[in-house]
């Protein structure tokens, strides 16, 4: 198969053709047919054809929108024309006499010097050059779809340092607390120890355990989303009781509440369906939407968390506060990466919590939005799916 010339076409030659066609066997002979149709019907130096083969030079087919193999374009003198069949040598047999008409009437304007046709002959390029061209431009922009993805995944690693700052704060306080407290003990007598607190020291190792494994769980996690090119989470869904996770998290967040004098309102029903979910990613979103909700209600406000079985297959959470509330314009930023409200840009607050909670919902292919009104506090709701279980018949 014969490929473009390296060289440009020769700007004096008046007909200029390009024929495109594949590997197949019969491909050949096609090209040989041509090339004795083209020999009766004109001097060599009249024409020059260039073959293309479009598996090697897919780019070109794709400038010429070449949609079936063999086909025959007149590039010069304009307008293009496109041929393509299997019978192409009668059509171009067909058309030579207006093609031969048109090389006329172009020697004729260039022999009467026209300015705007010296300059398009200027201009010709061989179609070897403009291959280039085209190959180039793919190539740039190729390296600027590189570019912007390798961009993404530096801010993405970046972020997710960041989440993983934000979530290892109640962990990590946790187990410095539980440590404090055995020092404590330690300095008590054995005698003093059983006597007062006989399980309090099981109590506190066992808590100090569960905290470093989910640290451990989110360090984990946190390498295998950065190692991950498509920066998707994880998840490893299984049959989940909502209601009792729920009331774990309540139970572990307690003394939170308690500091602030804060009201905790639940409304889980005991007939809720089990939902299908990853507990250690859900109990992420509850822990931090429910931080959110503590760190923003003012002292002895209310915060509501409900459950409802919104539909046949899906059960929605909502967590409610007495806070500031979230202007309209921020209700759908506030859950994008690193988006932070003008009036938490000197604190902690939505955005890292919230990027991270939309990522796990999504994952699980639920939703996730906030309805609120400044001043009259926030609601945040969540959807999951209702576990099926497959029954073999």
């Amino acid at each position: 198969m014969e490929a473009l010339p390296k060289q440009p076409v020769n700007p004096e030659t008046p007909l200029q053709l390009l024929l495109f066609v594949d590997k197949r066997p019969s491909s050949g002979e096609r090209i040989r047919q041509i090339r004795h149709c083209l020999k009766e019907l004109a001097a060599e130096d009249v024409y020059e054809l260039q073959v293309v083969d479009v598996s090697e030079q897919p780019h070109l087919a794709e400038h010429f929108k070449i949609v079936a193999t063999p086909s025959l374009i007149k590039i010069h003198p304009e307008p293009h024309q496109t041929l393509a069949g299997s019978n192409l040598v009668a059509q171009l047999k067909i058309w030579w006499p207006r093609w031969q008409r048109s090389i006329e009437e172009y020697q004729s304007l260039i022999e009467r010097g026209t300015v705007a046709e010296v300059a398009s002959l200027n201009q010709i390029q061989s179609i070897a050059q403009s291959a280039e061209v085209i190959r180039l431009s793919d190539e740039i922009f190729r390296l600027q779809r590189e570019r912007e993805e390798l961009q993404s995944q530096l801010q993405f690693k970046d972020q997710l340092i960041e989440m993983l700052a934000h979530d290892l704060r109640n962990p990590l306080t946790a187990v410095s607390i539980a440590l404090e407290t055995l020092e404590q003990l330690g300095h008590a007598s054995k005698q003093e120890i059983v006597c007062s607190n006989p399980q309090l020291m099981g109590q506190l190792v066992r808590h100090a355990r569960m905290q470093t494994k989910a640290i451990d769980r989110m360090i984990t996690d946190v390498l295998q989303a950065a190692r991950d090119k498509s920066a998707e989470l994880h998840i490893q869904p299984k049959e989940l009781e909502l209601g009792h996770l729920c009331l774990e998290v309540i139970d572990r967040l307690r003394e939170q509440f308690q500091a602030k004098f804060q009201q905790l309102k639940t409304d889980i029903p005991s007939d809720l369906p089990k939902v299908h979910a990853d507990r250690e990613r859900v109990r992420q979103v509850l822990i931090n939407l429910l931080d959110n909700a503590i760190k923003y209600t003012p002292e002895h406000g209310t915060i509501e968390i409900a459950i409802l079985h919104r539909t046949t297959q899906k059960v929605q959470v909502s967590i409610c506060d007495t806070g500031p509330g979230i202007p309209l314009e921020n209700q759908k930023s506030i859950f994008e990466e690193r988006f932070r409200l003008k009036r938490d840009e000197a604190k902690e607050g939505y955005g890292i919590g919230l990027a991270l909670c939309r990522r796990v919902i999504r994952a699980h292919y639920g939703q996730i939005w906030v309805d609120s009104e400044p001043n009259h506090g926030s609601c945040f709701h969540f959807t999951l799916p209702v576990y099926r279980s497959i029954r073999s018949t």
